[in-house]
């Protein structure tokens, strides 16, 4: 006896149902492996045939989802795909595609399944989620949509393009698309061609028929990129390794995995993953884009620029691309070029309150702040919540050494962005400046705990703790500096300076040395009396 039949008799005991379920004849997906995995990593040993998509997106439910009992929504998927069986065979309908306007009807009209517009939340991607909502996105209705036709031995196929997924009925002979975010409308190829502008080379999944283990990479890749949105890089990070791992040529899971490895600072991970993605479409405009990206984040300004030029030769409509060959030519201190780049970038969005509070960035390093305060002020005029643009008046207001100014816009871009770390460094410096220090000492606190590899931050830490006279609390973070950075000399130089206050004269010696060595001026009364304490 079947699992089915043993899960459908045990319902006789408690309700009394109709006799013909238990002699209905078992779903086209019966018997195979994947109804009786327990984990994902169960799921990724099987071969594909043997796969149950829905049972594996469930599991997918309970790895990444609030814990939910996925059997439970098995046995609903069953019984809607025998709902649907039932309504086809009372039409008699002969030919198998004929099937699709059943489902399309079954699913849209009579169970009422919507579309939601975008895919931010990562519940509208889970199955579990969709059959309880009866809401879905693009992939997560298609899911749906492929889970029924395996129970009835249809042939579908689900159909990835860039940012976009949908399924394909081919037996062979008869060929057509269904858009399940148009209640399982006919759509051709060349539409989805045109829209999602799919790569002409060939390489790679887009367009092709999927297998159901592609499938589920692709929904890995979804469920990746928007985990990684919300800000749960760790998740994503699981998600979208597993999904490159099942669909290498798959550019978007390429990536944004890319994406998330430049979050966590892997920049050679991220530089290989945006490479893999250039090979599959090598004119993809956004993977230019962030491979120079990642090649700023390494510090390689000139091939960062190559890939931006490169980025807008393909496609000068993309905002960030003018933004962050601004900051790669203000690194390079080329500002004349920054600022046209940023004016190119005005052209398209001339509305744009970002695109002004950069433009005050660059006047600021040019040390022009009039000019800098000129274009924040126009960007908090478009757009009075812009925590970075009270951040560079702030910036300005300490060029110009009023500091009672500084502290109160910098309280504006924080009390915006309480996570902004430059603005709770600087504002800590203000603070020691004005000799507050216990207030610089907890905002230094918070950066840290927001940043805990900068050993700039631990230098500002500690330097507070000396002036406030805790030359202990100082030492602890003096050494954390170093620990991050040996060759920060000033870091060194307070080590000596601390040591020295705590009567450790060795310790303080070592620092003082090692502080020359790196190029930095010490205080020569220190050195003296360093030297005459070891005597």
């Amino acid at each position: 006896m079947s699992m089915k039949k043993l899960l459908l008799l045990s319902c006789l005991a408690c309700v009394l149902v109709p006799a013909v379920y238990a002699e209905r004849q078992p779903l086209a997906n019966a018997g195979i492996d994947g109804l009786y995995v327990r984990s994902m990593e169960q799921v990724l040993r099987l071969d594909d045939n043997q796969v149950d998509l829905a049972t594996a997106a469930l599991i997918a439910s309970e790895r990444w989802s609030d814990v939910v009992p996925g059997r439970r929504y098995l046995e609903r998927l069953d019984d809607m795909a025998y709902e649907v069986r039932d309504m086809i065979e009372a039409r008699h309908l002969r030919a198998k595609y004929q099937a699709v306007g059943v489902i399309n009807e079954y699913l849209f009209d009579i169970q009422g399944f919507g579309t939601v517009a975008e895919a931010t939340d990562p519940n509208d991607l889970f199955l579990h989620t969709v059959l309880d909502k009866k809401m879905g996105y693009c992939l997560s209705l298609s899911v749906l949509y492929l889970s029924l036709g395996e129970r009835l031995g249809l042939p579908l196929y689900g159909v990835v393009v860039p940012g976009h997924f949908f399924v394909r009925y081919d037996d062979g002979r008869t060929v057509f698309n269904i858009e399940t975010t148009s209640r399982g409308a006919t759509t051709s190829d060349e539409y989805y061609i045109k829209k999602f502008k799919v790569p002409r080379s060939g390489k790679g999944l887009y367009m092709k028929n999927l297998d159901k283990m592609q499938t589920l990479g692709c929904l890995f890749n979804n469920l990746g990129n928007v985990y990684s949105g919300i800000g749960d890089f760790n998740t994503a990070l699981e998600v979208l390794e597993n999904a490159v791992v099942i669909n290498p040529e798959l550019a978007e899971s390429r990536m944004n995995l890319g994406n998330v490895y430049l979050r966590k600072h892997l920049v050679a991970d991220a530089i290989e993953q945006y490479q893999q993605a250039l090979k599959i479409s090598p004119n993809d405009a956004k993977a230019h884009l962030n491979l120079g990206n990642a090649y700023a984040e390494k510090g390689d300004n000139s091939r960062a620029i190559s890939e931006y030029q490169y980025s807008l030769k393909l496609d000068r409509s993309i905002i960030d691309t003018y933004k962050n060959l601004a900051v790669t030519y203000c690194k390079q201190k080329r500002f004349a070029l920054a600022l046209s780049q940023l004016q190119y970038a005005l052209k398209l969005k001339p509305k744009d309150g970002e695109i002004y509070s950069q433009l005050g960035d660059v006047y600021s390093k040019m040390d022009d702040c009039q000019k800098a305060m000129v274009q924040y002020a126009k960007a908090l005029r478009i757009k009075p919540k812009l925590a970075h643009a009270y951040y560079g008046q702030a910036m300005c207001y300490h060029q110009q050494g009023l500091i009672d100014k500084e502290i109160e816009a910098h309280n504006k871009a924080l009390a915006l962005e309480p996570r902004m770390v430059g603005a709770l460094v600087n504002l800590g410096n203000a603070y020691v400046v004005k000799q507050q220090y216990a207030s610089a000492i907890g905002l230094y606190k918070r950066a840290v705990q927001l940043n805990p590899y900068d050993a700039t931050i631990y230098y500002n830490f500690g330097t507070a703790y000396t002036n406030s006279g805790d030359f202990s609390a100082a030492v602890t973070q003096y050494e954390k500096a170093v620990e991050i950075d040996p060759r920060m000399g000033d870091a060194h130089n307070g080590l000596a300076y601390t040591f020295y206050r705590l009567q450790r004269y060795p310790s303080a010696m070592e620092h003082i040395q090692k502080a020359q060595e790196l190029g930095v001026h010490v205080d020569d009364k220190l050195l003296s009396a360093i030297k005459s304490k070891l005597r």
